[in-house]
């Protein structure tokens, strides 16, 4: 690999990105050697995977995020069981529970969300899961369904406390962190230490959650490096091995890569 840095999670085919060929390019050139391009319902899937076949750089994964749990259909999971299929596809993702809106339709992401659970089994891949106010009923699930997670699952913008952290890892979690790591007023650092670096991954989340300085204006995935920067000052090691690390830990977790 030519650059240091990885960005686990970024969405390259929002709408407020006009210049995709730009954005990969000044990412390169900032040290980024890949881009997960993450989808969130069957439609932008597709375009993830469109973006994966232009750029090298570029790989993608494909799933429905639990807001979408209401609109998907039968139809949407045969898009993303195709999509599942590309050599370029590393994982089902972003997928899971979000219970922050009071009008939350809590069965139909559950069961959703089991399904893909069952859907990435089914094709020897990893799960991308996403959490927010529902840390219980997502432990309870993947632990119902532990037998089903042989492939991994990994735990994006994680955001929980080091105690609920310390179940996902008993069942084999990764992790990512991104740039509210970097706010003055995250107070994250302990959580972050609780992880073991073997299982640490960065991200973006791009174009969502900038990281300090740029914090409110639109995020890009070569903002990663400042995640980089931050991770490797709480961790007390020098950028150079936590790059290698979370080479090390990506490479291992996404086994279609072999970078």
């Amino acid at each position: 690999m030519k650059g240091l840095y990885i960005d686990s999670h970024c969405h390259l085919t929002d709408a407020r990105y006009d210049d995709v060929d730009r954005i990969v390019q000044s990412a390169s050139e900032k040290g980024l050697d890949l881009l997960l391009d993450v989808g969130w319902n069957a439609e932008n899937s597709k375009k993830a995977f469109v973006n994966s076949q232009k750029y090298d750089e570029v790989y993608f994964s494909a799933g429905i995020h639990p807001s979408e749990s209401l609109k998907y259909t039968d139809n949407c999971l045969k898009t993303v069981e195709e999509l599942l299929k590309d050599e370029k596809c590393l994982a089902l993702g972003e997928i899971g529970l979000d219970y922050h809106y009071d009008d939350t339709d809590k069965a139909s992401q559950k069961m959703l969300f089991e399904t893909q659970i069952c859907l990435a089994d089914r094709y020897n891949l990893p799960i991308i899961v996403h959490s927010r106010d529902a840390s219980k009923d997502l432990l309870d699930i993947l632990t119902i369904n532990k037998n089903k997670l042989q492939n991994g699952f990994l735990m994006h913008c994680y955001s929980e406390s080091k105690e609920q952290a310390k179940n996902y890892l008993d069942l084999g979690a990764y992790f990512a962190f991104g740039g509210v790591i970097t706010f003055k007023n995250a107070k994250k650092d302990d959580i972050v230490r609780s992880i073991p670096i073997d299982r640490l991954m960065a991200e973006t989340d791009a174009p969502y959650m900038t990281p300090v300085p740029f914090r409110g204006t639109v995020n890009y995935p070569e903002y990663v490096v400042l995640v980089y920067e931050k991770l490797s000052e709480i961790y007390g090691i020098t950028e150079q091995k936590l790059c290698k690390a979370i080479k090390d830990n990506f490479i291992d977790f996404f086994t279609k890569v072999r970078l």
